[in-house]
């Protein structure tokens, strides 16, 4: 069955609002730092032409006496391609609610394999674990969670025991990336994968086994990651992936 997302019904969740108090991403060096706010752009149905870095604060740190506030994307795009759901946003804390949203639409409809491809295993569990309710995904309770409580570190842990996936296979090294796919799969992209920490995978063998990937995805996350990589290079590098 073709399964459909309500996109309406996500953007009025991404409709672009600020968090000001010490959870979720906020929390990190809260009190060391002058800026306490961070944004959370919307939600836009469009492609990768829509999209643009944005000129509001998403991602804030203090680290090694020096404060760092990041930049992140205009807004979140959500695209349908080739039958194909693919959200990309900033911080990877998001993809949790994303991929509650295609749960509770069917979308994925039995617990497929998660491919990981990242700088990070992002595998660290929250304070808080996520609990559906009659195997049911409450949206807004997995929006809370997804802003309030995760953050870039933590989001796949409480989807994994959550049954959403039934495995989580992260490539993040030279080996890993030799890893294929004979079954669905829903395909988690961090572009810091392409961070100048990573290049000494060659970046085009990288971009190789990712269009490869993507063939197998029924869904596709996609993180631009503003702390670890220049946001113009990480939309660029979001284009290449999908050229054909």
């Amino acid at each position: 069955m073709n399964r459909t997302l309500d996109i309406e019904k996500i953007k009025h969740f991404y409709n672009g609002f600020t968090i000001d108090q010490a959870v979720g991403n906020n929390a990190f060096s809260f009190h060391l730092r002058k800026n306490r706010e961070i944004f959370v752009p919307p939600l836009i149905a469009g492609d990768t032409g829509d999209l643009k870095v944005g000129r509001r604060i998403v991602f804030s740190e203090f680290f090694e006496g020096k404060e760092f506030n990041k930049f992140g994307l205009e807004n979140f795009v959500y695209w349908r391609k080739n039958g194909q759901h693919i959200f990309i946003f900033d911080n990877h804390n998001h993809a949790f609610f994303f991929w509650m949203a295609a749960f509770h639409a069917g979308i994925i409809d039995k617990p497929l394999p998660l491919a990981h491809v990242d700088q990070h295993t992002d595998m660290r569990t929250p304070d808080r674990g996520f609990a559906m309710e009659n195997g049911k995904v409450d949206l807004q309770k997995a929006f809370d969670y997804a802003n309030f409580t995760l953050n870039v570190g933590n989001f796949i842990q409480p989807a994994l025991r959550a049954g959403i996936f039934s495995t989580v296979e992260i490539i993040d090294n030279s080996s890993a990336f030799e890893k294929d796919f004979s079954s669905e799969i829903v395909l988690d992209i961090d572009i810091d994968i392409f961070s100048e920490k990573m290049a000494y995978i060659d970046e085009n063998y990288k971009l190789a086994r990712i269009k490869n990937h993507l063939k197998k995805a029924k869904l596709i996350t996609i993180a631009t990651s503003p702390y670890f990589i220049d946001q113009h290079v990480a939309i660029d590098w979001i284009k290449k992936i999908f050229e054909e």
